[in-house]
């Protein structure tokens, strides 16, 4: 099968590259570690020419062969390469933001193979505390485009990550979101905290001790709130009540158990008491299982995990653009 798209998810650390055919088929993909922040320094000749500059270099990397073999294969591209950071910016789109309409509201940067990268924008949601995000708005559009309309309107995206996004939609559009700094605080706090001191990193998943930590965060203690029991992941361990290995899955147990609590209880109180919506998940898979473990604890009775949202999304905005042909659906 010809490819028909080159669709790039370009973030702050990581750069995965998709080839895809009619459809949406995904033929290839690849994962690297060029980030916005940590592009290549080494240069090397595109196309005739000699080059230094880091985005060109990563995107002949991730790309380069595939547009070698089709030269004619339009490239789109969402996430951090759209920001003031990236390589080129695309302004945010105010929601409510009908996800299915940036597809229209494409920025364009010609690469030195003089072939145009189509960058989407992101959303902003203005408030007297502002939010944004980039990416997840084509994640959620990979989402919705495979549900009847009418189940939005009961239905919040979680997209679990150093910065965690709970997305709310109605009508095809993101109308409101939060979001939590989870990730990168575990982060954080393991390398660089007194925390991270006694912390002995496994590669099992200590499930007892990462439920512990939810439940800490569910309990009449937790509601101190993040800040007091954060010191529990230390205190529990001078104690002996808590081995080494244990440490870092009870912390992201705690820190999630907060994210949720809070969650909830914004659910509930906009919804007026209503019961809790039901949740897609978008993500890693193994951080989209602690997601999942979490939010039934906390009262999420419904939720399920959603598989390649990223590609169909792209896909979607491609089509909307008219980068390739509604033929090919």
């Amino acid at each position: 099968m010809l490819a028909q798209l080159i669709a790039l998810d370009w973030g702050t650390t990581s750069l995965r590259a998709y080839k895809l055919g009619a459809g949406g088929q995904v033929l290839a993909q690849r994962s690297l570690s060029f980030g916005i922040m940590q592009l290549p320094k080494t240069p090397r000749v595109i196309n005739g020419r000699e080059c230094s500059d880091g985005f060109e270099l990563a995107f002949d990397e991730a790309c380069g062969d595939w547009l070698d073999a089709q030269p004619d294969l339009p490239v789109i591209a969402c996430g951090m390469v759209g920001s003031a950071q990236g390589w080129c910016e695309a302004s945010y789109r105010d929601t409510p933001a009908n996800v299915a309409d940036l597809g229209k509201s494409l920025q364009t940067v010609r690469s030195l193979r003089g072939v145009d990268v189509h960058i989407v924008p992101g959303v902003i949601q203005r408030s007297k505390l502002p939010n944004v995000m980039r990416g997840e708005e084509t994640q959620v559009l990979g989402v919705l485009q495979n549900l009847p309309d009418e189940a939005g309107n009961d239905l919040l995206i979680g997209l679990p990550g150093s910065h965690s996004k709970w997305v709310e939609v109605a009508g095809g559009c993101i109308t409101r979101f939060d979001t939590f700094m989870t990730g990168e605080v575990f982060a954080v706090l393991s390398e660089h905290s007194i925390l991270g001191r006694t912390q002995q990193h496994s590669t099992t998943f200590d499930a007892e001790a990462f439920d512990r930590g939810v439940q800490v965060a569910l309990s009449a203690e937790g509601e101190i709130g993040v800040l007091s029991t954060l010191f529990s992941a230390r205190s529990l361990g001078l104690t002996g009540e808590l081995s080494a290995a244990a440490q870092p899955d009870y912390l992201s147990g705690l820190l999630i158990g907060h994210e949720l609590t809070a969650l909830a209880t914004v659910q509930r109180r906009r919804r007026i008491g209503a019961h809790l919506p039901s949740i897609i998940l978008i993500g890693n898979a193994q951080l989209c299982a602690r997601y999942s473990r979490a939010l039934d604890a906390c009262g999420f009775a419904r939720v399920t995990l959603a598989e390649q949202a990223t590609e169909r999304g792209l896909w979607q905005l491609a089509l909307a653009a008219g980068l390739i042909d509604s033929s090919s659906r």
